[in-house]
C-alpha cells in the first residue's frame, strides 16, 4: 500500500498533557493548605503534570514536604484520603473535528477509581490502574474549548468499603489493597513506603480515526532452522457509522502489511470481518540469546493497516527469534524448573524486581535502562517482576531485550485472596488481556506468572478458615489466565504461581512450595534461622530468598536527619518496615561478627553481613547446579531510601550485596561447599563451576593457609570442566583440616579463580587490623580523569577479608566497579572508580570508606 495519507484518513493521535489543575473536591485536607488545594479564587486549585500523582503536585508547589524523608510518610496519610479532581481544557477546530469519523480518548493509566467527564457529562467509572481505558466521544466533542475532568476518589475509603461489600479476606497487612485493582505495594509493604495516592499516571490522548483502527496486534517471531517466521494476528475496529466522512469505506475490504528485514507480506480482511492473521518466513536470522550466552539480536516488526492504497494505521514492535521452554519432565530428584533457551540449558541468574519508585511515574527511560544496566553489570540473566507492584512502562521490556534479560512477568497479585466476584472479576479479565497483548512480543519475556505466594499462603496461612467458603482467586490462576495466554501469547510459558509445583503423573497435588518440585521460596532463614543454614536446601529452583542490609550512608543520612542517629532511632524505624526487622539483623549477625558499638559501624555490619548471607546462598545454589536450575535474589531494587533486601538502594546506589551477586555469578567460579564423603561423614569438596562456552581446564589448587600467607599444607589436581557444566572435587583431608581453626584458611583455585573456605566464624578468629597500602591513579594512560579512577589496595602482612570501597561517602554520585575482595599478603585488587572530578587518596583511605571484615574482629 502507499505510504501516502489524508488527515481524514490516517489515525493521528493528540497527546493531552497540558493544562492540567488539581483540587481537592473533599476530605481531611490539612487547614494550612485548605486555600491552595481546595476550590478557590478561579476554582481550579493547583497547576499539576500529565502523567503525574497528586503527591508530586504538592511537592512541586511546596505544599508538602518530600514522603520519603524522615517520618514525613505519616505526616501525609491524609493525601490517599482525600478525593482529588483534575481537569483540563482542550481547543479543536470545525476542520479537526470532521477530519475523522471517530474520536476517542485513551488513557493509558489512571491511578485509580474515578468518573470521567467530558463537557459536563460523564463518560466512564474507572476503578483499574492496571489497564487502558478508551473512550468514544465522538458524540460530545465541541468545535473551540473542551473540558475534561477525571474525578478520583480517595483510594483507601475505596478500598475499604470494597472489602467489606466482597467480604474480607486474608492478607498480610491491614490496609484491604486486595479490594481494589490498584499497586498493592502503594498501600505500604514489609519494605515500601504507603503512598495510596491519585493521578492521571500513565499518558493520556485523543486518538481520530476514520474507516478502521488496529484494536489488537500480537507478532510472533519463532525461528525456524537458519531461518525464521513472523507472524502477526491482527484484529481491528471498524469504524461503522453510516453518515461519517468515510461511510463508504467504513465496511470495506482492508489490507494488512507485514514488514521484516526488507521482507513483506500482506493479507486482505473482507468486507465485514475483524480479524487476520499475515505470516512471512526469512532466510536466514540471528537467534535472539540471554545474557552470557551471545548476542541479543532484534529485528524491527512493521504492521500497516490500509483501504484502497491509503494507510489508516501502523504499528511496530521489536522482536528476537528464540525458542524458550521449561523443563518440568519428573526425573529421579523430583520436578525440575529447568529453563531452555534455543535448546540450551539456561541457570537462571536472577533477582526480584519492585516498583523503582513509590510514586512510578518518576521512573523514565533513563533511569530504567540505569538500573537494568546494574543488573547486568553484575552477571544477571533474568530480572522477575514481582506481583504486587505494577505493570513496568514499555521501556523496561525494550530495555531488558536489548540488554539480554529475561523477564519473568507476574500477574499483579500478591500475598493475599482475592475475590473473584465483581467488580473484581471484569477488571481483572480486561487488565490482564491488555497487559499480554502489550507485552507478549518481547524477546526477553520468559514466564507469565498467575501470582505471588498465593498458592502457598492458601495451604499453609490459615485462609481456609479465615475464608469460610468464600472465593480466594483460583479461578484466575487455573482457568482466566492460562486461556487468556493460550488465546494471545501461546509462544509464552504461564505457570499458575510461585512459588509452584508442576503437576505430571508421577507427582501430583505436591505442596506448592516443595524443595523438591519446581519453584520454591525460602524465607524461614531471614524470618527464623541463620544463613549457613541455605545449605540445608537443594531445591530444584529458588525463586525468592533474601536478607536485610541498610542503604548506602549517603542515601541514609539524606533520608533520616535523627540526632543522634542509631539503629533504633525513630526515623530509622520509620524506614525498615520489616516486622521485627531490626531483631532479626542483629541476630543474624551476632554469630558471625560482634554488634558493633557505633552507628558507621553498625551500617558497615550489617551491609557485610547481607552480602555474605546471599553470598553463602548463591554459592550453595550454584554447586548444585543442573539439579538447582536457578536462584532469583529478593530483591534487586528499592522505591524510597529504606532498611530492605534490595542490592540497589533508592537513591540507585549499589550496596556489598551486588558485589556479592556478581561474584557468585561470575561465569567461571570455585566455591568450596560442605559435603559428604561416601562414608556419609562431613568433608568438604571444591566445585568449580563453568558458565561458560568453552572447557576449562587447568590445574586445581588446594591450599591450607595460616593468615600471614604461609602455606601450611598443599595439594592439587588438574581438572577439565565442560562448558555449561560444574565438577567437584574432595579436598583432600590434610587440607581440608585445620590445625589452628582461629587462623587459618582454605583457598581452592584454578588460573586466579578461586573459592574460600574459612574454618571460624570471623567473631572467633585471630583477623588482625587491616594493614593496607593504597593508590590512587587517573584511570586514562594520558592521565585525564574523565571522573574514573584506579584505586589499587595492597594487603601488607596478614590476610584481609571482604575489602569494600564505600564511595558514596566520598561523593554520593561516586560508583565502583567491584567490592568484597579477600586479599592475601602481598595481594592487589584495583578497584574503578566513577563518577567523580577528583579523587583524594586521604579519603579513601580513611577506615570510613575502606572497609574490611578486620574491622569487625581487630578494631
Amino acid at each position: 500500500m502507499t505510504t501516502s495519507s489524508t488527515k481524514h484518513l490516517h489515525r493521528v493521535e493528540r497527546p493531552l498533557h497540558s493544562g492540567w489543575r488539581v483540587r481537592a473536591a473533599s476530605g481531611p485536607v490539612p487547614t494550612a493548605l485548605a486555600d491552595a488545594v481546595a476550590p478557590g479564587g478561579d476554582g481550579r486549585g493547583l497547576p499539576a503534570a500529565v502523567p503525574g500523582v497528586v503527591h508530586l503536585d504538592l511537592m512541586r508547589e511546596g505544599l508538602i514536604p518530600d514522603p520519603y524523608l524522615d517520618d514525613n510518610e505519616s505526616a501525609l496519610a491524609w493525601i490517599g484520603l482525600v478525593d482529588w479532581t483534575y481537569d483540563t481544557a482542550f481547543e479543536l477546530s470545525e476542520a479537526e473535528l470532521a477530519s475523522a469519523s471517530v474520536h476517542e480518548l485513551v488513557f493509558d493509566g489512571l491511578d485509580t477509581v474515578a468518573t470521567v467527564s467530558l463537557n459536563g457529562e460523564a463518560i466512564a467509572e474507572v476503578a483499574n490502574q492496571h489497564r487502558t481505558h478508551r473512550i468514544d466521544v465522538t458524540a460530545l466533542l465541541r468545535a473551540g474549548s473542551n473540558e475534561l475532568v477525571v474525578a478520583f476518589r480517595s483510594p483507601v475509603k475505596y478500598a475499604n468499603a470494597q472489602s467489606l461489600a466482597l467480604g474480607g479476606r486474608p492478607r498480610p497487612y491491614p490496609s484491604p489493597f486486595d479490594a481494589i485493582r490498584k499497586s498493592a505495594c502503594s498501600f505500604g509493604w514489609d519494605w515500601g513506603i504507603a503512598t495510596t495516592t491519585s493521578g492521571i499516571w500513565r499518558p493520556v490522548r485523543l486518538e481520530s480515526w476514520s474507516t478502521a483502527r488496529f484494536d489488537e496486534v500480537l507478532v510472533r517471531a519463532t525461528p525456524d532452522g537458519d531461518g525464521g517466521v513472523v507472524e502477526a494476528v491482527v484484529r481491528v475496529a471498524r469504524a461503522g457509522r453510516a453518515g461519517g466522512v468515510d461511510e463508504e469505506r467504513s465496511d470495506a475490504s482492508l489490507q494488512v502489511d507485514l514488514e521484516v528485514a526488507g521482507v513483506r507480506a500482506a493479507v486482505d480482511i473482507a468486507a465485514g470481518e475483524s480479524e487476520a492473521v499475515v505470516r512471512l518466513e526469512l532466510d536466514a536470522v540471528d537467534r535472539w540469546w540471554p545474557a552470557g550466552f551471545g548476542d541479543a539480536v532484534l529485528y524491527d516488526v512493521r504492521v500497516r493497516l490500509g483501504v484502497e492504497g491509503w494507510v489508516l494505521d501502523e504499528t511496530t514492535r521489536r522482536v528476537g527469534f528464540r525458542d524458550l521452554r521449561w523443563n518440568t519432565e519428573p526425573d529421579a530428584d523430583g520436578t525440575p524448573f529447568q529453563l531452555v533457551v534455543n535448546d540450551r540449558q539456561v541457570f537462571v541468574k536472577g533477582v526480584n524486581w519492585i516498583p523503582d519508585d513509590a510514586f512510578p511515574v518518576r521512573v523514565d527511560r533513563a533511569r530504567y535502562r540505569a538500573r537494568l544496566q546494574q543488573a547486568a553489570s553484575a552477571g544477571l540473566n533474568l530480572i522477575r517482576v514481582w506481583g504486587g507492584g505494577i505493570y513496568e512502562a514499555d521501556a523496561f521490556y525494550e530495555l531488558a531485550d536489548e540488554l539480554g534479560l529475561l523477564t519473568w512477568q507476574d500477574f499483579l497479585f500478591a500475598c493475599s485472596a482475592y475475590s473473584e466476584e465483581e467488580p473484581l472479576r471484569s477488571e481483572v479479565a480486561a487488565e490482564a488481556r491488555d497487559n499480554i497483548v502489550r507485552l507478549a512480543h518481547h524477546a526477553s519475556l520468559a514466564l507469565l506468572t498467575g501470582n505471588n505466594e498465593n498458592l502457598w499462603g492458601y495451604e499453609d496461612w490459615g485462609w481456609k478458615l479465615a475464608l469460610d467458603g468464600k472465593t480466594w482467586g483460583a479461578y484466575y490462576y487455573h482457568e482466566l489466565f492460562p486461556r487468556l495466554v493460550a488465546e494471545l501469547a501461546p509462544q509464552v510459558p504461564y505457570a499458575p504461581g510461585s512459588p509452584f509445583s508442576p503437576d505430571s503423573d508421577e507427582h501430583s497435588g505436591e505442596h506448592p512450595n516443595a524443595e523438591a518440585h519446581g519453584t520454591m521460596h525460602v524465607w524461614d532463614l531471614w524470618n527464623q534461622k541463620d544463613w549457613p543454614h541455605y545449605r540445608d536446601l537443594e531445591p530444584r529452583f529458588v525463586a525468592e530468598f533474601g536478607w536485610q542490609g541498610p542503604p548506602a550512608w549517603s542515601t541514609l543520612t539524606r533520608a533520616i536527619s535523627d540526632d543522634p542517629l542509631t539503629p533504633e532511632s525513630p526515623g530509622m524505624i520509620v524506614h525498615q518496615k520489616a516486622i521485627d526487622g531490626n531483631a532479626k539483623l542483629t541476630a543474624g549477625l551476632v554469630r558471625h561478627y560482634r554488634v558493633p558499638n557505633d552507628m558507621e559501624t553498625w551500617h558497615w555490619a550489617m551491609q557485610l553481613n547481607q552480602a555474605n548471607a546471599i553470598s553463602c546462598a548463591l554459592d550453595h545454589y550454584r554447586s548444585h547446579w543442573p539439579k538447582t536450575a536457578g536462584a532469583v535474589v529478593w530483591q534487586l531494587n528499592d522505591c524510597w531510601p529504606v532498611t530492605s533486601w534490595a542490592a540497589i538502594d533508592g537513591d540507585g546506589h549499589a550496596k556489598p550485596l551486588l558485589h556479592a551477586i556478581r561474584n557468585a555469578f561470575a561465569p567461571r567460579v570455585v566455591t568450596v561447599q560442605p559435603r559428604a564423603d561416601a562414608s556419609g561423614a562431613e568433608t568438604l569438596a571444591a566445585i568449580v563451576g563453568n558458565d561458560s562456552d568453552d572447557a576449562w581446564i587447568g590445574e586445581l589448587v588446594f591450599e591450607r593457609r595460616a593468615f600471614d600467607g604461609s602455606v601450611l599444607a598443599s595439594s592439587a589436581v588438574r581438572v577439565e570442566v565442560a562448558a555449561r557444566s560444574a565438577l567437584t572435587v574432595e579436598v583432600p583431608a590434610e587440607v581440608a583440616e585445620a590445625t589452628d581453626a582461629a587462623g587459618e584458611l582454605l583457598v581452592a583455585s584454578v588460573e586466579g579463580v578461586r573459592g574460600l573456605w574459612w574454618f571460624a566464624e570471623p567473631r572467633d578468629s585471630a583477623l588482625a587490623p587491616a594493614d593496607l597500602s593504597v593508590d590512587v591513579t587517573p584511570a586514562s594512560a594520558d592521565g585525564a580523569t574523565d571522573g574514573v579512577f584506579a584505586v589499587t589496595v595492597t594487603a601488607r602482612g596478614a590476610v584481609v577479608r571482604d575489602a569494600t570501597l564505600l564511595v558514596d561517602k566520598v561523593d554520593p554520585a561516586a560508583s565502583v566497579d567491584s567490592g568484597l575482595v579477600t586479599l592475601l599478603p602481598g595481594e592487589s585488587h584495583t578497584f574503578v572508580v566513577r563518577g567523580v572530578e577528583a579523587l583524594d587518596a586521604d579519603a579513601v583511605t580513611s577506615s570510613r570508606v575502606l572497609r574490611s571484615g578486620n574491622q569487625l574482629v581487630a578494631e
